[in-house]
């Protein structure tokens, strides 16, 4: 049976969807007021041109920021509108005229639905593009965001080669104390050291200086050689060291997903962040369904303390929800949890939330 949409509907999309696109540009300005009297200091003393700042940084930036809050949003726009429709009486209205609460609930699954798939899209192919021109601007301009390399770096290449460096400098693209290991069919073959490698970004290969090569035959005969340099070519890329969060944000999800198979088949702990976002992407838009049920269900109800207590009560959950969504990351980190169990244990916890205040909201 098919359920056609009227004009109350309409009328509670137009409010849903008017309401959640206003407030977070308005916030999306504050932000960005903020932001430009904290990094100000920055864009002068690099000289920064406007032209850069407001179509490289600040247009980039509100996508990313409108996506990374849109669950927050929803849910306070639903719990607003809502508790203003309760004190005024239009629900119960509603109600009385002999249209159930789950017919009600349909507008605004309808939005929030709308407002996910938008979300969704925006995240797998929108922002990544637009990170990309911000993250490379941060990196120009602000002193606050360049790339940390570790120490002590581990990679695994394929057919069972194990590379270790311990460390990379990016002013010279030169790995220090280099190491190469051949472990195929789970015996060493053959043990490449080298004083330094560096990368040559025209040919793509590794050039190592005061190399030494250990080759382990059967039984006690080794074969050993040296050299002041040799060339070689291994699956393995400057930017490979560069791999943060804030680079695997501009990643499209094809891109994204070729990263996690090769750090994968490398053993590469780095993969994490990866995954962390990956499964970022669909989780967090879903959570704008799962935080308008909950919305509704907790708005459509009077209470003594009126739109008030329903908005601080409001505000405390969405809260808690986002506290909740990075807490999560760090079962991720820790290897606590695998990612695909850690990032969507808030949006299970808070679904069996929704479903049992949904049931409740009726009575």
């Amino acid at each position: 049976m098919k359920i056609g949409l009227g004009k109350l509907d309409w009328y509670i999309i137009k409010k849903f969807l008017v309401t959640f696109f206003v407030s977070i540009l308005l916030l999306a300005v504050i932000i960005i007021i903020f932001d430009v009297s904290e990094k100000i200091e920055d864009f002068v003393r690099k000289q920064a041109p406007l032209k850069e700042i407001i179509f490289d940084y600040y247009v980039n930036f509100i996508p990313y920021f409108m996506n990374m809050y849109a669950p927050m949003f929803v849910f306070l726009t639903v719990i607003f509108f809502t508790s203003k429709l309760t004190s005024d009486s239009e629900v119960i209205a509603i109600l009385s005229s002999g249209i159930s609460f789950h017919r009600l609930v349909v507008p605004y699954l309808l939005s929030a639905t709308f407002i996910a798939v938008l979300s969704l899209e925006l995240g797998l192919w929108v922002i990544p593009h637009a990170n990309g021109t911000r993250v490379d601007f941060e990196q120009k301009y602000n002193s606050w965001r360049k790339v940390k390399l570790g120490h002590d770096m581990h990679y695994k290449l394929e057919n069972d080669r194990f590379v270790y460096l311990e460390s990379f400098s990016a002013y010279n693209n030169t790995a220090y104390n280099f190491t190469l290991e051949d472990l195929s069919g789970g015996k060493m073959h053959s043990k490449i050291t080298a004083e330094s490698a560096q990368y040559d970004t025209l040919t793509g290969k590794w050039k190592l200086r005061n190399w030494f090569v250990r080759e382990y035959g059967d039984g006690m005969t080794d074969h050993i050689r040296s050299g002041r340099q040799l060339d070689t070519v291994l699956s393995l890329t400057r930017e490979d060291f560069f791999r943060n969060r804030y680079t695997i944000q501009r990643l499209n999800e094809a891109e994204l997903n070729d990263l996690i198979e090769t750090q994968k088949s490398r053993g590469d702990a780095s993969v994490k962040q990866a995954l962390i976002e990956k499964n970022n992407r669909y989780s967090l838009p879903l959570s704008a369904i799962i935080l308008t049920i909950i919305g509704v269900s907790i708005s459509t109800k009077k209470r003594r303390g009126g739109m008030g207590f329903n908005l601080a009560a409001g505000t405390a959950l969405g809260f808690s929800y986002i506290l909740f969504m990075q807490f999560s990351e760090m079962f991720v980190v820790t290897d606590t949890l695998p990612a695909s169990i850690a990032i969507w244990l808030p949006n299970y916890l808070y679904a069996i939330i929704a479903l049992v205040l949904y049931v409740k909201a009726p009575k």
